[in-house]
């Protein structure tokens, strides 16, 4: 199989699909890897890198979209890319569906199938190939919302870890999966007072079990929420429906009652953010203030720290996507029902439920999809 990996072009987006070791993996499977001069740079991967691993390197993406049988990336495909998806051809890589028409929309005119890296599962019920970056961001949100809290930036002027005599920000960590429980061990860390919040008492069970004092956690009702809120000066949205809309948890309103230059940091955003204020921001111009509270939205937090996050992801993606090269999609699929929970598209037809309730689209079985 030639598998194709294009520069990544969405704005501030340094990571890669595929790193020299696993385009050297797919080489010694027997497969083809084709690499976009330059697609590595932003990662730290210089173009003779991926030739030492065995990979062809082209010059443009056209080249790459026009000859590879499967296309690995890493972000959505943009605008210009969905146009040169084709019938037949496999897009491997994150896509969040749900909160993007339009998006949706191209992929199923371009008669492609897409496997999105964030529906895939795992035996334990998790998802393997969105923890990496869950991991990522989660330990990012407590950093970037200190640097938001600055009074340089918008912020409260409150430091994190406060000092001798002065007490700490207070955080409230909405969600207590891999993205929350990773904020609400790195803002601890930092000294912070910190609260995590979430529906599943066996979640809480388990986060008190294991973390003990390190930080505090209560169960998420409306009420918490805006009681917390109000004594917050960050409040972190890491919650997640696999492949659905993130719900909104914090009104506009409730604005209102937090405190002036409190900071929100919505990590849920590639899903349409959990807060009702959130739109999606860039590493270039990351925060915005709505009625006195900081904002900082950004829609691909790990390519702040492109580096960790392609060796991360590389890690994780690597295993399926030789699965799927060696023996075609449909195999893989049918071979792995966890590889199947990702298909998202094919010929035209949405394949995943959360998607089309959120979408108002018709939805064809993915069983049905990979029996063809």
């Amino acid at each position: 199989m030639k598998i194709g990996c294009p520069t990544e072009i969405k704005p501030q987006e340094s990571r890669v699909g595929l790193t020299p070791a696993a385009a050297g993996e797919a080489v010694r499977h027997g497969h083809q890897a084709l690499v976009q001069k330059g697609a590595g740079a932003g990662a730290g991967f210089e173009d003779k890198d991926y030739a030492a691993a065995g990979a062809v390197l082209l010059d443009t993406a056209e080249e790459i979209f026009a000859t590879a049988d499967m296309i690995v990336k890493v972000k959505e495909p943009q605008p210009a890319e969905r146009k040169m998806l084709r019938e037949g051809q496999l897009l491997f890589t994150y896509l969040h569906l749900a909160p993007d028409p339009e998006q949706t929309r191209d992929l199923l005119a371009s008669g492609c199938t897409a496997i999105a890296y964030e529906t895939v599962t795992d035996s334990r019920g998790g998802l393997p190939l969105l923890a990496p970056m869950s991991e990522v961001a989660g330990r990012l949100a407590p950093q970037v919302g200190a640097w938001t809290l600055q009074k340089a930036n918008g912020g409260r002027g409150v430091l994190l870890g406060g000092v001798p005599g002065v007490g700490p920000a207070r955080v409230v960590v909405i969600g207590g999966g891999v993205v929350g429980v990773h904020a609400a061990r790195i803002a601890a860390g930092m000294g912070a007072d910190v609260t995590v919040l979430d529906r599943s008492l066996h979640r809480l069970k388990y986060l008190d079990d294991v973390f003990g004092a390190v930080f505090r956690n209560r169960y998420s009702t409306a009420e918490t929420i805006t009681g917390l809120s109000r004594e917050a000066d960050m409040v972190i949205g890491a919650v997640l429906i696999p492949g659905a809309a993130a719900p909104k948890l914090l009104s506009r309103a409730q604005l209102g009652g937090m405190k002036p230059g409190a900071a929100l940091v919505d990590v849920a955003i590639d899903q349409g953010g959990c807060f009702e204020t959130s739109r999606a921001t860039t590493h270039a111009d990351p925060v915005y203030e709505v009625d006195g509270i900081m904002h900082y939205c950004v829609a691909n937090m790990p390519g702040a720290v492109s580096r960790t996050s392609t060796i991360a992801l590389g890690n994780a993606t690597m295993p399926f996507m030789l699965a799927l090269a060696d023996k075609g999609w449909r195999q893989a699929c049918q071979d792995d029902p966890h590889l199947l929970n990702g298909l998202n598209v094919h010929a035209g037809q949405l394949t995943y439920y959360a998607v089309g309730e959120a979408l108002e689209i018709d939805v064809l079985s993915p069983s049905i999809a990979v029996r063809g």
